[in-house]
């Protein structure tokens, strides 16, 4: 056996391997827990620390904390169903067009693989015996994982997206709640700084999977959120006031 083949035999993944979960999919639903406790902070915070703006009634703020998660739980569940949903219709979309390109025109889609492999650094002989070789291997998952960056038998979840943002919602929303259910005299300033030290936390965890600036990243979390509660007491002690 030839280098060359040697070579293109260590390029091309084995099908007896066994299959994992990609990639995508934990990014996929890990973004949405974080981007669902995120919301759920600030958005129930800001709800609850309005209310204690007009009224210190623990009742009145147990009513608005619980109707602003379960509304908020179930908006952002259906949100991220209805989002993923269209993102997989557009990967089988696609699936389907790629199926009917391998069917109608497999020597130019074979030529296509081909020079995607040299793009990626192989010379021609190696790029066309690796080409060859996914091909028969299996054609379909050889040009969706290159050509489209998707697995056909592993589509994108809209479920998991959704159940992932409903709990993360629901988790980070119970902070502020059940903070804000505290002694008149101190719950609007410990609110405060428990919604501060949770938007730290969802911060440092998004820029971390994004791979982006932590520090940048949880201070654009903090200041966002602290602004957020800032303007919904103040509209909140304004109508007390006017009420």
């Amino acid at each position: 056996m030839s280098t060359d083949a040697t070579t293109a035999d260590a390029v091309v993944p084995h099908p007896d391997e066994p299959h994992t979960e990609s990639t995508a999919s934990r990014l996929n639903w890990l973004r949405a827990a974080v981007l669902g406790a995120n919301d759920g902070i600030i958005s129930v915070a800001g709800l609850v620390i309005g209310v204690a703006g007009a009224t210190n009634d623990r009742q009145s703020l147990l009513v608005a904390g619980s109707a602003g998660l379960v509304a908020g739980a179930l908006s952002m569940a259906a949100g991220e169903y209805v989002s993923v949903s269209t993102q997989r219709d557009g990967e089988k979309a696609l699936i389907a067009k790629e199926i009917r390109e391998l069917e109608e025109m497999p020597e130019e889609e074979l030529e296509e693989l081909t020079q995607i492999y040299q793009s990626k650094g192989l010379d021609r002989e190696l790029a066309e015996q690796v080409a060859v070789k996914l091909t028969a291997n299996d054609a379909l998952a050889a040009h969706a994982e290159v050509e489209l960056g998707i697995d056909p038998d592993e589509y994108t979840n809209p479920w998991h997206a959704a159940w992932a943002s409903m709990g993360a919602f629901t988790l980070g929303a119970l902070l502020p709640v059940l903070v804000i259910l505290l002694p008149s005299s101190i719950n609007v300033p410990v609110t405060f700084l428990a919604v501060a030290i949770g938007l730290m936390i969802t911060g440092a965890v998004s820029a971390r999977l994004s791979e982006a600036n932590v520090r940048a990243a949880v201070l654009r979390n903090v200041l966002g959120g602290s602004l957020a509660m800032a303007v919904t007491f103040g509209i909140g002690s304004l109508v007390g006031t006017g009420v």
